[in-house]
């Protein structure tokens, strides 16, 4: 019995960290993708509409 239950912890925790690497490799190549069109076209940032003010601002990194 408690090999059924490393097991299930261990599966669940490799099951965690995957999906942690996937999402954090998504944010480093939407980031990527970000810079190299920022780079080809010049640009300082990216901006973006804020949807309560209407105001426009820079893009930070952790969004």
């Amino acid at each position: 019995m408690p090999q059924i239950i490393f097991f299930i912890v261990a599966v669940g925790g490799i099951w965690f960290l995957y999906r942690r690497f996937v999402r954090d490799a998504q944010k480093l190549t939407e980031k990527s993708r970000r810079a190299e069109s920022e780079r080809r076209t010049g640009a300082i940032g990216t901006l973006v509409k804020d949807p309560k003010t209407g105001e426009y601002r820079v893009k930070r990194d952790d969004e």
